[in-house]
């Protein structure tokens, strides 16, 4: 490699990054959205007292046997209104006091209301004089890493890594390529793959600041727990963000306008944000589509930043997460070199 060669790969990503820093609007986006977005589900999904579930009762003993309880909120409706209550979703479930016993009138499909039928029985039962036959009691433990907001950030992380490495890199592009200052660069000495590698370096030397004060935020403010290392931390975020910018160079490798590229981001981003479990697990989806879940590059980082902040799992159990990452760089990349058009 000449020291021309050298000079203008320098050149290149120098500028991807003083352009980027330029721009107000992306610098809002990728630096300081995901931070917004971690702040207000933390503030959503903070340790909260025990939930209160309101039902009720046709009758007065019914209703006092389960005001006895803590986690209710009981209140006396006739028949008619309580079913009414529960059309409406004022209350989760209604205790209706036949002859031949209590009836529970609840939405099966609603969790909190399956929930409040097993707790409602146990208060009636208890208030009819049944007695436990085994001794119980309650041991409460608040371990960070149980949360949910412990659970959502590695998927912010990685939505995150994975718009701003597209959708910067995809508009950039096709942004030079509108006002044709690619075709200006033809007739230069510079190679095709170096103009190309230019991207995702500029990318990951941004990204460094990006997830520093990402995850500082998460530690601190939210107490999001570190288990892993941080040097597998740092590679796992490294063969992220190249292997989106894989991605984002494939889709721009021939679009030639903002509206084409917008239709091609939304195609490929919005799949994986649906099925890559950003916001719940991955594991919810019908086994016979979990081989096309797991080989998209949003499964792999997510699911290897969860396994390294939460349990601890070193980068030895994590390649195959890193084998589909990395091959979804290098294949990508070695198509947009060959079929990349300046104009």
């Amino acid at each position: 490699m000449n020291k021309f060669s050298l000079s203008s790969l320098h050149q290149l990503t120098a500028m991807r990054i003083r352009l980027f820093v330029r721009n107000r609007e992306a610098v809002f986006w990728i630096m300081i959205f995901p931070i917004l977005l971690a702040f207000g589900l933390g503030m959503a999904f903070r340790n909260l007292p025990a939930d209160t579930f309101r039902v009720a009762a046709t009758t007065p003993h019914l209703t006092q046997a389960l005001d006895s309880q803590k986690p209710f909120f009981a209140t006396t409706l006739d028949e008619i209104t309580g079913i009414r209550a529960l059309e409406t979703g004022k209350i989760l479930l209604l205790a209706v006091q036949k002859p031949e016993g209590v009836v529970y009138r609840y939405d099966n499909t609603n969790p909190d209301a399956r929930t409040a039928r097993l707790l409602v029985d146990r208060a009636v039962q208890a208030a009819a004089g049944r007695r436990d036959p085994v001794p119980s009691s309650d041991q409460l433990i608040h371990e960070s890493g149980s949360r949910y907001i412990d659970f959502v950030v590695p998927g912010v992380l990685g939505m995150n890594l994975l718009g701003s490495a597209i959708w910067w890199l995809c508009s950039a592009i096709v942004e030079a390529r509108q006002k044709q200052l690619l075709k200006r660069l033809v007739g230069s000495p510079m190679p095709r793959w170096q103009y190309l590698a230019a991207f995702p370096i500029s990318s990951v030397l941004l990204f460094v600041v990006e997830i520093a004060v990402f995850l500082g935020f998460a530690r601190l403010f939210l107490g999001v727990p570190f288990r892993g290392s941080l040097w597998q931390l740092a590679l796992l975020c490294f063969a992220s963000a190249v292997s989106f910018s894989g991605i984002g160079l494939l889709i721009s490798s021939r679009v030639r306008t903002m509206e084409a590229a917008t239709g091609w981001l939304n195609l490929t981003t919005l799949p994986m944000w649906i099925f890559s479990g950003v916001f719940f697990s991955s594991n919810r989806f019908p086994s016979v589509i979990q081989p096309f879940v797991h080989v998209l590059p949003l499964t792999a980082a997510i699911d290897s930043f969860r396994a390294n902040m939460l349990q601890g799992i070193g980068i030895s159990h994590l390649a195959g997460s890193l084998t589909v990452l990395f091959a979804w760089f290098i294949i990508p990349f070695l198509i947009s070199v060959r079929i990349f058009r300046w104009r």
